[in-house]
């Protein structure tokens, strides 16, 4: 065959298939975004799951998170401590899984500053939203003002940086309450610098 013939149909198979794609229908391009996401009910399992229990407040974070964000694509299950008077640091680790496959050891931490007194040491589940790869989980996120919501011992607020969310869900937060502004840093390796 010549090879320009065969070039030629290459080609247009190509432009046939992306000409297919394109004119997916809407509930087509839904249901391969759902198969990229996790629903309420599978995100509820796990977070009970890795608190060892349930909580009203536990249910209202993760009934909030879905309502602002909706379905996230990936979490991060792990640990961490942190200590303020008026300036603060936070450190932690985890593991970030992302439902399209794919997960990485994660190390944060981070500076605070504001009205914020005490020191706690607890599990976190962060959920994660619109994360590409897991490796562009390694950068700087700033804390979203006014995103903090607390009830009934549960906790979570919003980090943002570009489109990607990051929503740390903190159960029985312990001794240290207060309002503060910061930022988190995810890292590939521990370190003890919070900035």
């Amino acid at each position: 065959m010549n090879p320009s013939i065969s070039t030629r149909r290459e080609t247009l198979v190509q432009l046939i298939a992306g000409g297919a794609a394109l004119a997916l229908p809407a509930w087509a391009i839904a249901a391969e975004s759902e198969a990229n996401t996790y629903d309420k009910d599978t995100i509820s399992h796990d977070v009970t799951e890795f608190f060892g229990s349930t909580t009203e407040g536990l249910a209202k974070v993760i009934e909030k998170a879905f309502a602002e964000h909706g379905r996230p694509n990936g979490y991060i299950k792990g640990e961490e401590g942190s200590a303020a008077v008026t300036i603060g640091v936070r450190y932690g680790n985890g593991t970030l899984t992302l439902k399209s496959g794919g997960s990485k050891k994660v190390y944060w931490s981070g500076p605070s500053i504001g009205f914020d007194l005490g020191a706690n040491a607890s599990k976190v589940f962060i959920l994660v939203y619109r994360l590409n790869k897991a490796d562009d989980i390694f950068k700087r996120y700033a804390g979203v003002d006014g995103s903090l919501y607390y009830v009934g011992g549960a906790g979570i607020n919003y980090q943002r940086r570009g489109s990607v969310v990051l929503a740390p869900i903190r159960l029985g937060v312990g001794l240290r309450a207060g309002a503060s502004v910061g930022y988190m840093h995810y890292r590939r390796e521990k370190s003890w610098l919070p900035l």
